[in-house]
């Protein structure tokens, strides 16, 4: 007992965390970060966050739901994949977060996505909660048939979980609009009602306009407004840019309109270097439309350098916008990004950079937004997008652009008294 007593709060919690979730090695990292965070504010008044178990309400998911989706591939052979939702905190508003579809996907990942999501969520200022859900299913290399078939067998147990004012999911990595309305369709058909349950649906039926551009603008949105705060602009600047799927391809787009220079890209195996600037528009023909590597970016592109592997930070750039998937942009990584005189490192990704890497650039001086700030256009667009849905109304582009710009905008300009808040580590 004397021991418990002189361990601080922030410390027992973190022993807490560890202990109860041993083999979920992302969901501690993402714990560890915001808890170390908040260390000197929690110490100002420890005895009372501790009497009301603040922390340990913050770290605890409300519900973790785990299951099975079963279903029949074109061969006629049964497949099953592990399924998850976490509902993680709804203290201002119904559960929100996206589903992700990747072979990497386990509880752990996506108790740290549902984390985070709590903060991203909040700092829009709308009224949404925190979630998280995916399966380690692959839509990669599947036909239409088989990526309905799944998304028809996952709705039929997540629907019992959902509602307009309980929890929203939406899109993720491998969930694009395509994989939506395969769920949206087997919601209708299970419910027997039509309301805005998912967000990222197709327009004809309660979409968005500007939702798949939303992360990436909104990322370049803040970005902008980082640079302008320190005298500086994008105009002649030239970008690195990991990833190569929504998030990645919609920075690139609005970095360049910007007047940057966006000379990389990547995927998953490897990455893109051109001179002239990406091509913005064959990118999208190549992973939106024929959904192949980086390889025919290249084949279109004679200038253009491909690379197997990794090494998107090693190219000379002043500012680093991480786009892929967490942990990418490791200790050395920063290292290469500070001799090469990067100015500002931005994430548009989910914990994209790693602690060690975050201090260092911190230390170095170089301008960071952690991504629950940075990447928050994605589910600010959501948010409206259900909106739209409860009102019965559909909002241009324009008007939706610019209600994410200045939702962006907000973000910054609340969190920057000192410069240190929005800087620090999530």
């Amino acid at each position: 007992m004397e021991g418990w007593m002189l361990m601080s709060y922030v410390d027992d919690v973190l022993t807490r965390v560890a202990s109860q979730n041993p083999d979920q090695p992302e969901f501690n990292q993402a714990v560890t970060e915001v808890l170390e965070s908040l260390r000197p504010v929690i110490e100002q008044n420890e005895e009372r966050y501790r009497k009301e178990a603040l922390l340990e309400r913050l770290t605890t998911p409300d519900r973790q739901i785990l299951f099975r989706v079963s279903w029949v591939d074109d061969k006629g052979q049964t497949q099953v994949n592990n399924a998850y939702r976490v509902q993680f905190n709804n203290a201002i508003g119904p559960y929100k977060g996206g589903l992700r579809l990747h072979p990497s996907v386990t509880l752990s990942i996506i108790k740290f996505l549902g984390f985070e999501q709590i903060f991203k969520n909040s700092l829009t200022g709308l009224p949404i909660g925190g979630g998280k859900g995916g399966s380690d299913f692959d839509p990669k290399g599947k036909s239409d048939r088989e990526i309905m078939a799944f998304c028809q067998a996952f709705m039929t147990e997540l629907y019992k979980h959902i509602g307009a004012d309980v929890d929203v999911p939406a899109g993720d990595i491998g969930t694009g609009g395509r994989e939506i309305g395969y769920l949206y369709g087997q919601y209708k058909r299970l419910t027997g009602r039509y309301e805005g349950v998912l967000t990222g649906k197709g327009l004809t039926f309660g979409g968005s306009l500007a939702r798949t551009e939303a992360t990436g603008y909104g990322l370049l949105y803040l970005t902008d407004e980082l640079l302008k705060a320190h005298g500086k602009s994008l105009e002649g600047k030239t970008v690195t840019v990991s990833g190569a799927g929504n998030v990645a391809i919609y920075a690139i787009e609005k970095a360049e309109q910007l007047g940057g220079k966006v000379v990389t890209c990547s995927d998953s195996t490897g990455w893109i270097y051109d001179p002239d600037g990406i091509d913005v528009e064959l990118l999208k023909e190549v992973k939106e439309v024929k959904r192949v590597r980086l390889t025919e970016y290249k084949k279109a592109r004679p200038n253009a350098e491909y690379n197997e592997g990794r090494g998107v930070w090693s190219v000379k750039s002043d500012v680093a916008l991480p786009c892929a998937t967490q942990n990418e942009l490791n200790l050395d990584d920063a290292k290469k990004l500070v001799s090469n005189g990067v100015i500002a490192v931005c994430e548009g990704a989910n914990m994209p950079t790693t602690l060690e890497a975050t201090n260092y650039l911190q230390e170095q001086g170089v301008l960071f937004v952690p991504g629950k700030a940075s990447n928050a256009g994605g589910v600010a667009v959501s948010a409206l997008e259900m909106s739209q849905n409860s009102e019965r109304l559909s909002w241009t582009f324009e008007e939706v652009d610019q209600k994410l710009k200045d939702i962006m905008t907000n973000i910054y300009q609340k969190h920057q008294p000192g410069r240190k808040r929005i800087r620090s580590r999530r």
